[in-house]
């Protein structure tokens, strides 16, 4: 039978999952009317997500900083996805021409307690500092395994600029897997001399839910996928001939009812492991998130169960069975006075969208924030102004306000993020024309937590005649997690692999192996 005359059902609704949609019609030769993406949630783009209105205010759980070198998957996914607004440009072209205007180069990547924006240029290693990395990043993983990042560096290290403003860019903890770090170091190679300034971050022009989940969605739409949403799938059959494995039947349950999908000899199943954002509670003005740690959605109990069916399905535990480890909180700023955005570029002397990432170091709940470029919402009104951050120490007691961040309503956030600023003869105006909503994720960096070979299931498990894994928690040598590139290079190695795609998946960037973007990062290194 032909690739035309085939189904394929993918389960889960995130960008790697729309991304592996794309790929079967665009590259696999799929008619789009035979693949279906089951997607628990009532909208699609798992973690890319954006929402909310002026009056009840916007909200977006993560702020995602793209880059040219290193995100090839992704930019092959949107240079073939037009524009809503624009037929004839594709994403991909939208977002480079919007980054050739908008650059970012922070000019306040640390501030601290008294308002003083530190020289973030110093990187602050000593000889010890440089010589810790230098022994991470000659060990094998093999040799690393399992271990955190605070097994390979002195204290000295985690005081150092370099460290606060690498942890804040990607998310790290000190208890973090070292692998993982080591993986980081060598693919992001090329920020080492402008990790001060993030001027090789590129943004979208809207949030990423707007501006590429939704192209992804209409292009898929008008070549007839399928998207079936409150289905929660609950179990995958398999069965196996010799070397040979095959997904035979998908389980789900919609509106209370439970059904299945038969899997006929020629077709597939692409099943998404896990979620960061797995899930996430909402808070608001006068209420603090809840913290879920019963797993009360499918993302993880599929993925367990998929587990307890064969050892190289991987071990969900060793990401999803520590929550004080893996959680932390973000917020969303609806503001309709521009007093706030006002003294923020008067104090940084960025305007918003050229500014990266603000963090405080010297914040309990070492609070960071973003200002995008404004509107950052489809639809968002002109008077109207939005402001993303997050706190890696939900469980700290604030400076200010005296409680943890995850105890904390969102206008105490508010409070506790004016205060850092200095700006409190402006609080009671700031705070009335300000709504807040906070948002706890329990496993946020969950991906990040240390692991050892056969935690995480390959893309394509061997044997498997016609279904692979997808999202953050597949094993993709040599590429980071917690980008949108892990995520659309699975959706890629998982389509091609399957179906004997002759076309070249892009190789990944190594910085190392161009003399001067590494020269660079010694130089810097070494000042």
């Amino acid at each position: 039978m032909g690739a035309s005359g085939r189904r394929a059902y993918i389960v889960g609704g995130g960008i790697a999952s729309l991304a592996a949609a794309v790929f079967l019609v665009r590259d696999g030769g799929f008619a789009g009317s035979n693949i279906v993406i089951l997607e628990e949630l009532p909208i699609a783009g798992g973690a890319l997500d954006g929402s909310g209105d002026p009056d009840k205010g916007y909200v977006a759980r993560g702020s995602r900083m793209l880059e040219e070198e290193a995100y090839v998957c992704l930019w092959n996914l949107l240079e073939t996805i037009p524009t809503l607004t624009d037929p004839s440009k594709s994403v991909k072209q939208e977002i480079w021409d919007f980054n050739r205007t908008w650059k970012t180069e922070a000019r306040a990547r640390l501030v601290d307690e008294k308002q003083n924006i530190l020289n973030a240029a110093d990187l602050g290693f000593t000889a010890r500092d440089r010589a810790e990395m230098t022994k991470l990043l000659a060990l094998p993983e093999s040799t690393i395994g399992s271990r955190r990042i605070d097994e390979f560096f002195s204290p000295h290290f985690f005081k150092t600029n370099f460290w606060a403003m690498w942890r804040t860019t990607f998310a790290f903890q000190t208890w973090s897997s070292a692998m993982e770090l080591k993986r980081y170091f060598l693919r992001f190679t090329q920020e080492f001399p402008r990790i001060h300034t993030l001027s090789g971050v590129r943004q979208t022009v809207l949030n990423q839910y707007d501006s590429i989940v939704r192209p992804v969605q209409h292009w898929l739409t008008a070549n007839g996928v399928a998207t079936e949403y409150g289905t929660r799938v609950t179990d995958v059959d398999f069965s196996s001939a010799g070397l040979d494995r095959r997904a035979t039947r998908i389980h789900f349950e919609r509106d209370g009812i439970a059904g299945a999908y038969e899997l006929d000899q020629d077709d597939y199943a692409f099943i998404t492991l896990g979620s960061m954002t797995s899930d996430s509670a909402y808070g608001d003005d006068d209420h603090a998130p809840e913290l879920i740690r019963d797993k009360r959605d499918g993302a993880f109990t599929l993925w367990e169960r998929l587990a307890d069916k064969a050892p190289d399905f991987g071990r969900p535990m060793s990401f999803a069975g520590n929550v004080d480890e893996t959680k932390w909180e973000s917020f969303t700023l609806t503001m309709h006075s521009p007093l706030l955005l006002r003294r923020l570029t008067d104090m940084s002397g960025n305007a918003p969208g050229t500014g990266g990432l603000t963090t405080f170091v010297d914040s309990k709940w070492l609070m960071s924030i973003v200002v995008p470029h404004q509107p950052h919402f489809a639809g968002q009104p002109d008077d109207v102004f939005t402001l993303w951050g997050y706190g890696l120490f939900v469980d700290k007691v604030g400076d200010y306000i005296g409680k943890p961040m995850s105890q904390a309503t969102g206008q105490e956030i508010l409070t506790e993020l004016v205060h850092h600023l200095g700006y409190e003869d402006a609080l009671e105006q700031i705070r009335r024309t300000t709504t807040v909503i906070p948002v706890m994720m329990p496993y946020i960096t969950s991906q990040f937590q240390p692991r050892a070979v056969g935690d995480r299931p390959h893309v394509v498990p061997k044997g498997s005649q016609n279904f692979a894994f997808l999202g953050q928690y597949t094993e993709i040598p040599e590429d980071v997690v917690f980008t949108v590139e892990y995520s659309v290079r699975g959706a890629m190695h998982g389509v091609y692999g399957l179906l004997g795609i002759d076309d070249e998946i892009p190789g990944i960037y190594h910085a190392m192996a161009h003399p001067k973007v590494a020269l660079g990062a010694l130089k810097k290194a070494l000042q």
